[in-house]
C-alpha cells in the first residue's frame, strides 16, 4: 500500500499552516503530498496580499529543495516527479480585491488559482456562513463570479453562506469547489453544508474536500482519524467517489495570536466569539500533520475502498477539477 500511495498524486484542498516554520515543508515532503491549496490571504487587503506574495517568492528560494510554485497542471506533475510539494496560491476571502475587479486579473497573473469568495461574514461579494441573514450574491458578486470564470480561477464556497453558495453554483459557468467542509446532516455546524447543496455542486462537476479540523467534529480535539473517515464515507455515499476529496484545514505551528486574528470580525481585534484553541495546536489523532497523510489512504483501504477510488479521493479528483477550470 505505501509504495502505491507514494506513487500517486496527493493533493490537500486546504492548508493554512505557519509558512515560516521549516517543519511544515518537511512534513509535506515526508507525507508524499504532491500539492496543497495554501492560504495566502484571508482578512488581508490588496497591499498586504501583495506583500504576502512577495514573501512567498522568498520562500520558494529558501525552501527550493522542498516546494515549487504551481501555476499550471504541469507544475503539479513536475512537483511529483521532483519529489517536492507544489504550492497553489489560494485565498479564503476576496477582501484583497476591494471594490476593484481589475485587480483580479493582476492576482491571476501572479499565480492565484483558488479563491473562496467570502470568509464567515458579509463582504462586497456576498455573505459568509455566520451571517444571520444571507441575501445571496450581490450585483458586484455576480460580476466577480463571472470574472473568475473568465480567468480560470477556481471558486471555493467553504466559508460561504447558503444562499450565496447556491447562487454561485447556479451562476458559475465552471464547476466550483467546497475545499474544506463536511455535511450539515452529519454535524450541525455553520461551517458544514446541506446535502442538497453538495449534490447540486456534484451534478455540475464540482468537488467537496472533507474537512479534518477537530473543532468541527463531535469529539473536538479528542477526535481521531476514524471520526474523519466517517465524514468521508458519508460524502462518498451521498455523491460518489468522483466528487469527494481531502481538505485537511491543517494549521500546523500556528500561534495563539494568529488564531485570535483568524476568528476576529473582519480582521479587527473585535472577536466574533471566543474559541479556545490548544497550544501548541493539535490536529486529529492519527492525522497530526501532513507527514501522516498516508493514514487517510490506509484507513480508506481498511474500510473496503479499492485503490482506484482511493487515488481519486486523495488527489485525483482535485487534479481533474483543476484541469476543467484552470
Amino acid at each position: 500500500m505505501s509504495q502505491t500511495y507514494y506513487d500517486s498524486i496527493v493533493i490537500d484542498g486546504l492548508d493554512t499552516s505557519n509558512w515560516d516554520d521549516p517543519s511544515v515543508y518537511d512534513n509535506l515532503v515526508k507525507g508524499g503530498v504532491t500539492a496543497i491549496n495554501a492560504t495566502i490571504s484571508i482578512w488581508d487587503d490588496f497591499e498586504t496580499t501583495m506583500d504576502n506574495i512577495a514573501h512567498w517568492n522568498q520562500r520558494f528560494e529558501i525552501f527550493a529543495d522542498k516546494i515549487i510554485k504551481v501555476r499550471s497542471i504541469e507544475d503539479i506533475y513536475r512537483a511529483k516527479k521532483e519529489k517536492k510539494c507544489g504550492v497553489i496560491f489560494g485565498w479564503q476571502n476576496s477582501s484583497a480585491i476591494g471594490a476593484n475587479l481589475e485587480r483580479l486579473s493582476v492576482f491571476n497573473d501572479l499565480g492565484v488559482k483558488i479563491i473562496q469568495i467570502t470568509y464567515n461574514e458579509r463582504n462586497l461579494v456576498g455573505n459568509g456562513c455566520y451571517e444571520t441573514n444571507d441575501e445571496g450574491l450581490s450585483n458586484f458578486g455576480r460580476e466577480f463570479v463571472s470574472e473568475m470564470n473568465k480567468l480560470g480561477i477556481l471558486i471555493d464556497l467553504s466559508h460561504v453562506g447558503q444562499k450565496t453558495s447556491f447562487d454561485t453554483i447556479e451562476l458559475s459557468s465552471q464547476p466550483v469547489s467546497i475545499t474544506h467542509s463536511n455535511s450539515l446532516s452529519m454535524d450541525n455546524h455553520p461551517r458544514n453544508k446541506p446535502d442538497e447543496m453538495i449534490v447540486e455542486l456534484a451534478k455540475r462537476g464540482g468537488v467537496i474536500g472533507s474537512n479534518a479540523f477537530p473543532m468541527f467534529l463531535p469529539d473536538g480535539y479528542a477526535s481521531t482519524i476514524d471520526n474523519y473517515l466517517d465524514r468521508i464515507d458519508y460524502l462518498v455515499d451521498l455523491v460518489g467517489p468522483n466528487h469527494v476529496a481531502i481538505g485537511t484545514d491543517f494549521c500546523q505551528s500556528q500561534t495563539k495570536n494568529w488564531f485570535e486574528w483568524l476568528f476576529s470580525s473582519q480582521g479587527t481585534i473585535k472577536s466574533r466569539k471566543t474559541i479556545e484553541v490548544p497550544q501548541p495546536y493539535k490536529h486529529l489523532i492519527g492525522l497530526e500533520n501532513s507527514s501522516k497523510f498516508v493514514n487517510v489512504a490506509n484507513g480508506l483501504q481498511n474500510r473496503g475502498y479499492d485503490w482506484k477510488d482511493i487515488k481519486k479521493i486523495i488527489g485525483g479528483n482535485w487534479l481533474s477539477l483543476f484541469k476543467k477550470v484552470w
